[in-house]
């Protein structure tokens, strides 16, 4: 893996990215026995100096080289300024990363990324990892997490809209929007659009109109216009909802990730996955036999109306 060096062979893998708690540790943890069931060897990379319990196997571990309550105490840095000072540090010792990842060769590579999200929208050492990366012939994915919770909550989903389209365009990585934890969804409370509105970011001024029936968002009706007007104009934002627990669910975000790295999988991994549909999971591993989440998702909301309907 020289640098530069196009005799090299290809890597592929995904940089998991998104807000603290969306899901990025479980989300490894899931495609990691995912990819393994249907013959991927996949190796995991934790780039979170903060991430201290990690339930996947870990091959390559930032740890080994910084971590944040070090730096925290060392340095007397908050949480926020250690995380961007480990991530330069990393930026430094390129030839660590470098040397690690090169007892993988052959494998598909996760990445576990930190959850300081102004490290995708403003800060450019993880943007040169990524670059640096790239260098060494290595085609990832960005795969950014968003708890599906956001969509409950217009003013919170616009915002997440703007969050999911300025890491697009500062990573600059081929991108797959996520909204994880569908399963919990319906804990979250009712949704004002079906679930299809909120993956294919379909006319977002239904949402400023809902907005604007609270009184709050009222004062607020012509900054949320143009919000919604950038969102629209670049028109590159759209989710893949995700189950973890879901084998249907995963295998949707594989194949979408698989899309956006060039990543083709030769007859054996295809003969495996299609056996892995078709048939029950071990129970070290267990994926639920749920229907699709939309339809899931759906029918339950018919169910409440149906009862609502009863109660009057």
């Amino acid at each position: 893996m020289s640098e530069g060096s196009k005799g090299s062979s290809l890597a592929f893998g995904q940089v998991v990215i998104g807000p603290p708690g969306s899901g990025k540790t479980t989300y490894c943890h899931g495609m990691q026995e995912f990819m393994g069931r249907i013959g991927r060897k996949v190796t995991v990379v934790n780039l979170d100096p903060a991430n201290d319990a990690m339930p996947y196997q870990c091959a390559v571990d930032i740890a080994e080289l910084i971590t944040l309550p070090d730096v925290m105490e060392n340095l007397k840095l908050g949480p926020n300024g250690g995380l961007i000072y480990c991530m330069e540090y990393l930026e430094a010792n390129f030839d660590w990363l470098q040397e690690k990842l090169a007892a993988f060769r052959g494998h598909y590579y996760l990445f576990d990324c930190p959850g300081q999200v102004e490290l995708y929208t403003h800060h450019d050492a993880l943007k040169n990892v990524f670059a640096q990366l790239a260098k060494w012939n290595f085609r990832l994915a960005a795969v950014h997490l968003v708890d599906s919770h956001y969509c409950t909550d217009p003013g919170k989903f616009i915002s997440v809209l703007c969050t999911s389209l300025s890491t697009m365009l500062h990573v600059e990585l081929p991108h797959v929007n996520v909204l994880s934890k569908m399963d919990l969804i319906e804990q979250y409370g009712k949704l004002a659009f079906n679930l299809d509105y909120y993956t294919e970011v379909l006319d977002l001024s239904y949402l400023v109109d809902h907005l604007a029936s609270d009184p709050f968002f009222r004062n607020y009706r012509r900054l949320n216009e143009k919000l919604v007007e950038v969102i629209e104009d670049y028109s590159l934002v759209s989710f893949v909802p995700l189950n973890v627990q879901d084998k249907e669910s995963m295998r949707q975000v594989m194949q979408a990730v698989d899309k956006a790295n060039g990543y083709s999988f030769g007859d054996q991994e295809h003969r495996s996955l299609e056996a892995l549909m078709s048939a029950a999971v071990g129970a070290d591993f267990h994926f639920t036999s749920t229907l699709a989440v939309q339809e899931k998702y759906v029918q339950s909301q018919d169910k409440a109306l149906e009862e609502e309907a009863m109660d009057l």
